[in-house]
């Protein structure tokens, strides 16, 4: 088994070997709860990779959003380059839930998109748990929500061995048993293919292709092969474990008796509906399930499946779900045998806390309208209770300890002098609206940021609502200054696209509302500017003001500007806690003779193992054709569209398929352009 290893070119410094001594020495005593309170930049992940290093057991690491989480994925797997270090988030790109609104009589029918490469990633993060133990999954909070049952979910997998008695159509039916599909084309996640007598298969969690070969009714053979270049990786394997495309797995006889106990519950139902004089609801209730059940033996699927996930799983009503927990090792007694780390805690507790009461109150909408079945309500996320009582030893990491962090933590340990010397940033208020002496907000940070690009740092804006930020990343690129804007309408891939691009000095100025505020490692900023700072409330609370003002920590020029009419309570909480810190580092630094650097941090692509390989390969092209697109925007997408006839003629669909998606995206571009240009006028 392999062991956590760190990997590192420093050694803990600053607070850091004080903290890690003291949470190991609350681990070693048995504490269930503690918290790591650090600085923004004290290096709180480098801490606990320390902790991972030192406890050697599984963990779970949990973000409340998910392009932190691809931060802190990317980041420790640079601190464990030798152990599996998993990404785990909601693979919706878009998602609408089922709802009723009564007040207007609208139903709202789910819709959504799902990523196939966020998918794979949640099928690589399972299988690692229950195939290895140095395992760390970083997950957003969808790891509270259902997901199938690990011991189903082991109990089907399919183990191919070298030399075993095998027939052709077996391994095809036990294939699709366990939802791959067959196909007579390209190979993609969840399907196989049969080529005389060999089969080959593209399992859901790995970019590979495993060839099995046949021979006089004994596999002969056990291949692992790229699927882009179709070399051969390893091609002596005795054997090797196929895992199911879904995570929802359910056997035949589980099947007929999950349609026995929904026919039940709905005659029950609709016997209380009619009891209770609502016929419509009870219709319209009879209709829905019996379609639904109809399509579910059919082809085994419908739209919402999961409100009956109770009855295919045999859980009894009220019962937890499984969701990514459940898939996390166990002791003898049943207790959790894994750690788990909440990032960003003040943030990231009540948003666990608050998931179950919000679906909670849209399914009960839904069944007593007659759109759901009374079980629905069992497809659901864990309530915090179940959450405590399922999660591991916990350290809590935070640079703002929430109330809930304090009362339940048997151990706070403070972090709060930064390996590197660096000290919090110097916060200046100045006014909202133009006075005599003063310019007005906007154009006081447009002056403050262009003085700072010209020395080539960078700069972050923070609007109180998407609109704002959006129009402020307009006007500013109207002012001369390379701007974008980034918000939760983002998509997830797209949003670490533009941080990545912003670290990379593509543009100067990055506009967002409260997604910029905690855990982005973003050394690069010289100033943040905090707009319309004295209006109280969620986004301008003392704990977002600190949160923000720490985004100007990692840089040693790091400087922070309030823009306010009003110095409120909650800026004067902020001002006092910074002042105070910075008392505390400039003490430390002056009595160890510090000279304060400015953090030196890799700028990685942390999206490209979620992208397909199609994807890769358009953007690669779009790379290469950018300066012939300057130049002739239109001639380029003439030879484009030539190229993509020629390879329909031969039968290269592939390629076709690429070139099409880059012409896609070039005309998009030529569009955009345009509307820029009329705008100006």
């Amino acid at each position: 088994m392999n062991k956590f290893k760190i990997k590192a070119e420093y050694a803990p410094a600053g607070d850091q070997p004080k903290a890690i001594k003291e949470l190991m020495e609350g681990i070693n005593k048995g504490f269930n709860k503690q918290t790591l309170f650090g600085v923004t930049g004290s290096g709180k992940t480098f801490t606990v990779a320390n902790i991972i290093e030192k406890v050697q057991k599984p963990t779970l690491v949990i973000a409340h959003n998910k392009t932190l989480a691809a931060q802190l994925a990317q980041e420790y797997r640079e601190f464990f380059p030798d152990n599996a270090v998993h990404y785990f988030v909601s693979y919706y790109d878009y998602y609408q839930p089922e709802a009723y609104m009564p007040v207007t009589d609208t139903y709202i029918e789910k819709e959504a998109m799902i990523n196939e490469e966020i998918d794979r990633l949640r099928h690589a993060s399972t299988q690692a748990l229950l195939t290895r133990k140095d395992v760390i999954i970083v997950a957003s909070v969808s790891c509270i929500y259902g997901l199938g049952s690990p011991e189903e979910y082991m109990s089907v997998n399919l183990q191919i061995k070298k030399g075993d008695s095998a027939e052709r159509q077996n391994i095809i039916k036990k294939l699709v048993n366990i939802h791959f599909e067959r196909t007579n084309a390209d190979l993609a996640s969840g399907q196989f293919r049969v080529i005389g007598n060999s089969i080959e298969v593209m399992p859901v969690s790995e970019k590979i292709i495993i060839r099995i070969n046949i021979e006089d009714d004994k596999i002969s053979e056990i291949l692992k092969i790229d699927s882009v270049s179709r070399n051969i990786i390893e091609n002596d394997l005795d054997q090797i474990f196929i895992f199911p495309a879904k995570h929802f797995i359910t056997n035949k006889d589980q099947q007929e008796r999950a349609f026995k106990s929904i026919k039940k519950e709905l005659e029950e139902r609709l016997e209380q509906l009619k009891k209770e004089g609502h016929n419509l609801e009870a219709e319209r209730l009879k209709r829905r399930t019996s379609y639904d059940l109809a399509l579910i033996k059919e082809v085994g699927y419908c739209n919402g499946i999961e409100n009956y996930s109770r009855h295919f799983s045999g859980r009894k009503s009220g019962d937890a779900p499984d969701t990514l927990i459940s898939y996390f090792p166990k002791k003898a007694d049943g207790s959790p045998d894994f750690l788990t780390i909440i990032d960003e805690s003040h943030i990231t507790v009540p948003q666990i806390g608050g998931m179950y009461a919000g679906d909670a109150s849209r399914k009960k909408t839904l069944i007593d309208f007659g759109f759901r079945l009374p079980s629905a309500r069992d497809n659901r996320p864990l309530n915090f209770k179940e959450f405590e009582e399922r999660v591991g030893q916990t350290i809590f990491t935070t640079a703002t300890p929430g109330v809930y962090e304090k009362e339940k933590s048997e151990q706070i340990v403070e972090q709060v002098i930064r390996p590197t010397g660096l000290i919090d940033p110097i916060v200046d208020i100045k006014p909202i609206t133009e006075t005599k002496n003063n310019k007005s907000q906007i154009f006081d940070f447009i002056e403050e940021t262009l003085k700072v690009v010209k020395g080539g740092g960078r700069v972050i804006a923070t609007t109180l609502t998407k609109k704002m930020a959006e129009d402020l990343s307009e006007y500013l690129k109207e002012k001369g200054v390379k701007a974008e804007y980034l918000h939760s309408d983002i998509k997830t891939i797209d949003r670490i696209d533009i941080l990545t691009s912003f670290r990379r000095g593509k543009f100067d100025c990055l506009v967002g509302v409260n997604l910029l505020r905690e855990g982005l490692d973003l050394p690069e900023v010289e100033f943040i500017g905090i707009l319309d700072a004295d209006k109280e409330g969620f986004l301008r609370s003392d704990t977002s003001l600190i949160q923000t003002i720490g985004r100007a920590a990692r840089n040693v020029l790091g400087r922070v500007v309030l823009y306010a009419d009003k110095t409120t309570g909650s800026i004067e909480r902020a001002i006092a806690e910074t002042n105070k810190r910075r008392d505390k580092q400039i003490a430390y630094n002056k009595e160890h003779g510090i000279t304060p650097k400015t953090i030196i941090k890799k700028i990685h692509d942390i999206t490209d193992s979620m992208r397909s390989d199609h994807d890769k390969a358009v953007a690669e092209l779009l790379r290469i054709d950018e300066a012939m697109m300057m130049k002739s925007p239109v001639k380029i997408i003439k030879q484009k569209e030539i190229q993509m006839n020629a390879a329909v003629k031969i039968l290269d669909f592939e390629t076709a398929s690429i070139l099409r998606d880059g012409i896609l995206i070039l005309k998009e571009k030529i569009e955009m352009s345009k509307k820029i240009v009329v705008k100006k006028k």
